[in-house]
């Protein structure tokens, strides 16, 4: 027995790793084309260790003003939406897991089935909404949305709600205390844990976001990271300067993996 199961385990670690590998590989590619000239992007074989290692496409990368206004432009959506947008999210899970609403399990399916709705099914009624009052080239309609929260973190954190007993919940409302207060006070350093996780899958998922913006921005100034480094890809691929597009994902990549690195352990017990 002791010999399958170390036979097992062998086997698991070898498929495991060879995932890992094939997982790993683009990225580090990635990188070793954004240091490469090029010359050296074509070389056969390739080279995985440029040769030479030049930074020659993030200088003139840095001396693009589109990449500026992309990385201003998606630092103010991501933090923006998920900051506000964690905070009225954590209200709404308070609201469908502890308070006495009538309806509020009819009413948080109805919110769940919304996930079922594709993104593209509602992309052209969306589009024209915020055309007819104004929107359109400006970052509101990628922040506004998300202020009023997230369902995917709202169900999430509702769940987690569940574990805490009503108990505490109603010896605060005996003590006299509000909703805000039990919630702010109470609750909510109670579900740190949890928001932090969802904050994070959140932030990346707008930082990475490139629908949208490319569906609503036009001016190029206003527009976001992915959208600036699609046009960089539009430009320069035609001129064969990969390194200059690999840099510029570089760039893209450094918050979201600094983000996951942090605090992968938060990400991973909150999807447990």
């Amino acid at each position: 027995m002791m010999k399958k199961k170390n036979i097992t385990n062998i086997l698991i670690v070898l498929i495991l790793s060879i995932g890992a590998i094939i997982m790993v590989g683009p990225l580090l590619w990635m990188i070793s084309t954004s240091l490469k000239n090029k010359e050296g992007v074509f070389q056969l074989p390739p080279q995985w260790i440029p040769d030479p290692i030049t930074v020659d496409a993030y200088k003139r990368l840095i001396e693009l003003d589109t990449l500026f206004d992309g990385v201003k432009n998606t630092i103010i959506v991501s933090l923006s939406v998920t900051i506000i947008g964690t905070l009225t999210s954590s209200m709404a899970a308070f609201s469908f897991a502890k308070l006495k609403l009538p309806y509020k399990n009819v009413l948080f399916l109805i919110l769940l089935s919304a996930i079922m709705v594709p993104y593209p099914a509602v992309m052209i009624p969306q589009f024209m909404m915020f055309s007819k009052i104004g929107w359109i080239d400006s970052l509101l309609p990628l922040i506004v949305p998300g202020l009023f929260g997230n369902i995917t973190m709202i169900f999430f954190l509702r769940q987690y709600l569940s574990n805490i007993p009503d108990s505490i919940v109603e010896a605060a409302k005996i003590d006299g205390a509000s909703y805000l207060t039990i919630f702010s006070k109470l609750i909510f350093p109670l579900i740190k844990p949890a928001v932090a996780a969802q904050f994070i899958l959140w932030f990346m998922g707008v930082w990475n976001d490139y629908l949208a913006p490319l569906i609503y921005l036009n001016t190029p100034r206003k527009q976001t990271l992915q959208v600036v480094i699609a046009n960089l890809n539009a430009a320069y691929a035609i001129q064969t300067d990969y390194p200059l597009i690999m840099a510029a994902s570089v760039i893209s990549l450094i918050p979201v993996l600094v983000v996951f690195i942090v605090f992968q352990k938060q990400i991973i017990e909150s999807i447990a």
